[in-house]
């Protein structure tokens, strides 16, 4: 019988507002260790938060691009727990009543939508940053020395948990690449993991197919990238079906996937809801989002990116279209004009593979480029795309610049190319048609680049009788 992995997600979302959830300091990433901070944020004794307006407003505008419900009345409390990142010992989160409650979230796939479901989307203040030194690359588990940069601390902070309804690490990894782009297009953070301005943790099961319930969860802890969120998931998913066929039982605990090993190693036994003794925040009334406020962020809401997969999809494929929509290359793509495929399959493969910034492009004279493209070298294309978005850039001379298309011209590079692969030649009769391309590749590569590939590709069928 086989196992089914059961994944849920924490999705921590730092909100880009001005200054920080419950003071005046300047939200920024990237100044000197412990320059953006007051009494407040360092928890002097006497200091009182004043909630962060704007981040509130952007906290249930994410809502509602997840579905969820806006509560009439939500909550700040009081999260428990001792860590040298927390100076008052506590976090200012919320819990029973959050801003946003039960949504969901579609996700279209290859073979059809699958929803997610959102337990709640709540806000709170991000802990500082702990940096360990020496020995461990980073990690707390053989370092030297830590230290702890204040920065960060009070930072507006959404924290997004996912029902347990994901059923793969491809799957996840695609819910959160969808989401890191609604985050983005809403305007109220640049989501970039690198950065650590999104943040996830996996909570990881697995069960018997058709097993009713759940078996013990995991936690995978602040993985940073897309990649390695799904490595991780399948790494504990692998650990965990081999720990119960040797007829073991998984514990609760937090775990770290370290990408470089593919190891997995514990940090802590798992926390219960419990442990961190919630309760109200006395220095802070309820927030009660007003209908009109609701009304006006939801009409702000565009064209969600899911939505806009499911358009493009019938113009150029479900892979297309998801990678130009997650990536963020879609707006330009829809200001291009030309052959639909073409113009996809140029911002996705030569222009990301140069990384060129689409935001400079002008669609116009891509547009030029790509309707040319089959009648330029190939060198001659890929340096002007590759010079695309620089300032005033224009395709005119390298439209002027033609590839060879002339049979007479190119018959030597084929002719000796077809001798040299006398195998390639027997397979392609033989029924191999995949191999064309390589035919095609051999003979632009001996020509410099600079042959027409489209007239090689029909001068090779001819040759070999095709």
């Amino acid at each position: 019988m086989t196992w089914e992995p059961v994944i849920g997600l924490e999705i921590h979302v730092q909100l880009k507002t001005r200054t920080k959830m419950f003071c005046r300091c300047a939200n920024v990433w990237g100044e000197d260790p412990n320059t953006r901070t007051c009494p407040v944020c360092l928890a002097h004794p006497g200091v009182l938060p004043v909630p962060n307006r704007r981040a509130i407003e952007w906290t249930v505008k994410l809502g509602l691009a997840l579905g969820c419900e806006v509560a009439p009345r939500a909550v700040f409390a009081r999260k428990n727990y001792f860590y040298p990142d927390l100076p008052k010992g506590y976090q200012i989160s919320q819990y029973e009543q959050p801003l946003c409650g039960p949504g969901r979230f579609v996700v279209p796939g290859p073979a059809g939508d699958h929803e997610i479901g959102i337990v709640r989307a709540h806000l709170e203040e991000d802990a500082a940053k702990t940096i360990h030194v020496g020995g461990a690359a980073g990690r707390i588990h053989g370092a030297e020395t830590s230290l702890v940069d204040f920065n960060r601390g009070g930072t507006p902070l959404v924290e997004i948990v996912s029902e347990p309804d994901l059923r793969s690490a491809e799957q996840a990894k695609r819910f959160l690449q969808l989401l890191r782009q609604t985050v983005v297009e809403l305007g109220i953070s640049d989501a970039e993991m690198e950065k650590g301005s999104l943040r996830c943790d996996a909570n990881v099961s697995v069960r018997r197919a058709g097993e009713a319930g759940y078996r013990t969860k995991t936690e995978l802890k602040n993985m940073n990238s897309f990649t390695f969120v799904a490595r991780g998931i399948e790494a504990e998913v692998e650990r965990q079906i081999a720990t119960y066929e040797a007829g073991g039982e998984v514990v609760q605990e937090t775990l770290h996937f370290d990408p470089q090993t593919g190891s997995i190693t514990p940090l802590r036994s798992k926390e219960e809801a419990d442990d961190y003794r919630y309760f109200p925040e006395p220095d802070l009334v309820p927030v009660a989002p007003p209908a009109e406020l609701v009304a006006s962020l939801a009409a702000a809401i565009p064209e969600l990116p899911g939505a806009r997969i499911r358009r493009l999809e019938q113009e150029i494929g479900f892979d297309l279209a998801e990678g130009l929509v997650t990536s963020g290359r879609d707006r330009l793509y829809e200001r291009v004009e030309g052959d639909r495929r073409a113009v996809a399959n140029v911002i996705m493969n030569q222009l990301a593979g140069a990384g060129v910034d689409t935001e400079r492009v002008d669609p116009a004279e891509l547009g030029r480029l790509i309707e040319a493209r089959e009648r330029m070298p190939r060198t001659v294309f890929d340096e002007a795309i590759g010079r695309a978005a620089e300032p005033g850039f224009s395709a005119a001379p390298y439209l002027e610049q033609q590839a060879v298309s002339d049979a007479g011209e190119l018959e030597p590079a084929i002719s000796a190319v077809l001798a040299a692969h006398p195998d390639q030649v027997a397979a392609y009769r033989g029924g191999k048609d995949g191999l064309l391309g390589f035919f095609v590749g051999q003979v632009m590569k001996a020509t410099g680049g600079k042959a027409n590939a489209r007239v090689v590709s029909e001068l090779v069928r001819e040759r070999l009788g095709a």
